[in-house]
């Protein structure tokens, strides 16, 4: 006979999508964010040291041509919302981080190459009306953030962009993201963009993510040049990485990357140059947690490859 409380807890969405869910303990400490709405969410308590990140994956989330499915999109999300806020609904979850009075920018990326994509954007904002922000107090925007205008009222952020290696940061991830918040970026790019991190601290974004989502349906693992790309080098990962601390998030996409290349290459391939400004993002700018000691993975859907 089955156990009842197991088969409850492979039960995340209205269309069991998920298979199962298993909690990966990598670490223990605290979670250091500057939110305190996002600071109470995660629960990062003495009782409860660890930063959580869900990893969702549905190798139903890419059609034949390789294209997102919006509605399987929306489940993983959803998915993983409710794990996040301990909500069973994730409509309810979503309304415990975003407020009817909210004016909200959903922060994307649109390298054509590999962009958020629109199913992602869509359902994110699908989710912030559901919590009651009327529509044109919404944006999604990349490149003109600066000139948005409600990107220039927002009082929340939701930070999403796709996974990929990067030849002056080492990753293109989630800290990387904000870059466009500032005029100059190309004065961040220094030391293999290290003080990615201080962009954060700025009035602009300060204290304002509500929630990281990292798109990992086909990362990038390897490039040459400073927009290279080659189909060779991406592969089907089906997944997303979500949660409150983009430091911890980055840190286990960087793991998963990694696994990929050192598989691909057959040795280990260390990312060139290495990615320091997620560290950097944690110990000087006190943004999040980049030990893996310090992050509870919870992982939701298919595991084969997960590299973590």
């Amino acid at each position: 006979m089955k156990d009842k409380k197991n088969e409850t807890e492979r039960t995340l969405t209205r269309r069991q999508f998920i298979k199962h869910t298993s909690i990966a303990t990598i670490g223990g400490s605290l979670l250091l964010s500057n939110h305190d709405l996002v600071f109470a969410e995660t629960k990062t308590t003495a009782k409860n040291p660890l930063t959580d990140v869900v990893l969702v994956r549905n190798k139903e989330v890419l059609d034949k041509r390789g294209k997102p499915r919006n509605e399987v999109v929306l489940e993983m999300l959803d998915g993983a919302i409710s794990r996040l806020t301990s909500t069973k609904d994730a409509v309810e979850g979503w309304r415990t981080l975003i407020k009817p009075a909210d004016v909200v920018g959903i922060k994307t990326n649109v390298w054509s190459p590999i962009g958020t994509t629109k199913a992602v954007e869509q359902s994110l904002k699908a989710r912030v009306m559901s919590a009651g922000v009327s529509e044109q107090n919404i944006a999604i925007s990349d490149r003109t953030v600066l000139d948005d205008p409600v990107f220039k009222k927002a009082t929340a952020l939701i930070n999403a962009r796709p996974m990929r290696s990067h030849h002056w940061s080492g990753v293109g991830s989630l800290i990387k993201n904000y870059i466009m918040f500032v005029p100059d970026p190309y004065n961040y790019h220094d030391d293999s963009c290290a003080r990615l991190g201080e962009i954060w601290t700025y009035p602009i974004v300060k204290d304002k993510t509500r929630l990281n989502v990292l798109v990992m349906f086909t990362p990038q693992f390897h490039n040459a040049g400073p927009h290279g790309f080659s189909p060779k080098h991406v592969w089907n990962y089906y997944g997303l990485l979500v949660g409150f601390d983009p430091v911890a998030i980055d840190t286990i996409g960087v793991k998963i990357i990694q696994g990929r290349r050192n598989e691909y290459f057959g040795e280990e391939r260390p990312l060139t140059p290495p990615p320091h400004h997620i560290q950097r993002a944690d110990t000087d700018y006190h943004l999040g947690t980049a030990d893996l000691n310090n992050i509870n993975l919870i992982k939701i859907g298919y595991d084969q490859g997960s590299f973590c």
